[in-house]
Formats: structure tokens, C-alpha cells, sequence
């Protein structure tokens, strides 16, 4: 079964997850931090890893965009559940799809491994990213000219609703693309969870 959680922001909703997925004590994270290097967020997969570390879960880091082909393969399909964090969602899926990992990411997620989506990370599970080009910077994966997402689900995903940082360009996406897509808009404090095909707003 396809399981997903998809979140704005993972240290505003580890209580959410713990009841989703009470049982992630000793498991193994492929935690992806790709998106956020482009931004160059200060401290990142440090703060990341002590996120996921208390939820019980013991992290491998798959920076994919300097990982080898093999290292990909390897890390995503021996460990218990993947992470992909937050940052430009443009950047991350370039990088995904330059690597492979995108292909390898997706088998593994069908076969019914968990995956958590950050932010870019709960973007490019849609089918098309886009829809957040006002939200990131497209300029930033010069490579990228396909935007076609992993389709892991059926649904467009507007993280940040009402952050004080990014919620204006949240709140543009929704009025831009309402009437065309089918969007599912989440605060930081929100979770949407998804089940193969049936999925709910906690």
C-alpha cells in the first residue's frame, strides 16, 4: 500500500506524525536534503536530522546531487522510509531526475515504503510542479525544462498557508491555479496523509 505523509514544515507537526506512524522507533530514514543546499540554509540537515532523530529514527543523509548511481540504489531501497526536506522545489527535482534517484524514489514508494514530503519535497510528489513557480525560483535548475512531477499523487499541494515568510506567494498560487487544478492547501501546522488512493487533511 502507498503510504505518504506531506507536510509544510516537519518540526511543527512531529506530534501528527507519531499518531499517523506510531511505530517509527528504530526504523532507518533516507533523509534527502537536496532542495534546501541550493538555498543554502544554514544548519539544515543538522536541525533535519534532530527532527527525524526524535521521532525515533535513525538517519542516513543522500545529498543527491554529488551521490553516486550505486549509493543512490543502495541507500533508498535498504532503508525503512525516505525524507525529502524542504528548499527549491525547481532544484530538487532536477537533481532527482538528473541522478536517477527519481525513478529509484518512486519504485520504492509503490512497493509501499513510506515517504514524507517537506515542503518541495511534498511538491514534486504531484504530478506537475508548475503551479510553484511563484513560490521558488524555476531560475535556480537551469537544467530543468520538463516539469513533470512523480505523480505519487493525484493532487496539487500549496504548502504555507498563512506563514508569515512565504504565505502571500502560497496564498497567489491558490488564486492563480484554483479553477484549473485540483489543489490541496496546508498550513505549517497541517499534514495530509495519504493512502493509495484516499487521503485526509489532519
Amino acid at each position: 500500500m502507498k503510504k505518504l505523509i506531506l507536510v509544510s514544515m516537519l518540526y511543527q507537526v512531529t506530534d501528527l506524525v507519531r499518531t499517523i506512524e506510531p511505530e517509527l522507533e528504530g526504523k532507518t530514514v533516507t533523509y534527502i536534503p537536496t532542495a534546501g543546499i541550493v538555498e543554502e540554509v544554514e544548519g539544515m540537515i543538522e536541525d533535519e536530522t534532530n527532527i527525524l532523530e526524535s521521532l525515533g529514527l535513525k538517519v542516513d543523509v543522500l545529498e543527491v546531487s554529488a551521490a553516486s548511481y550505486d549509493s543512490i540504489v543502495s541507500t533508498l531501497t535498504k532503508n525503512d522510509v525516505i525524507f525529502v526536506g524542504g528548499g527549491n522545489t525547481f532544484y530538487l527535482l532536477q537533481e532527482l531526475r538528473r541522478s536517477g534517484a527519481d525513478k529509484i524514489l518512486v519504485q520504492e514508494v509503490n512497493k509501499g515504503k513510506l515517504y514524507i514530503g517537506e515542503s518541495a519535497g511534498a511538491v514534486i510528489a504531484c504530478p506537475d510542479i508548475g503551479y510553484c513557480a511563484g513560490m521558488d525560483s524555476p531560475e535556480k535548475a537551469p537544467e530543468l525544462t520538463d516539469y513533470t512531477g512523480l505523480g505519487l499523487v493525484d493532487f496539487y499541494i500549496v504548502p504555507h498557508i498563512g506563514n508569515a515568510e512565504m504565505g502571500e506567494a502560497a496564498k497567489k498560487a491558490v488564486e492563480e491555479y484554483h479553477s484549473r487544478l485540483d489543489l490541496k492547501v496546508i498550513t505549517d501546522k497541517q499534514v495530509i496523509q495519504v493512502e493509495d488512493k484516499s487521503y485526509r487533511t489532519l
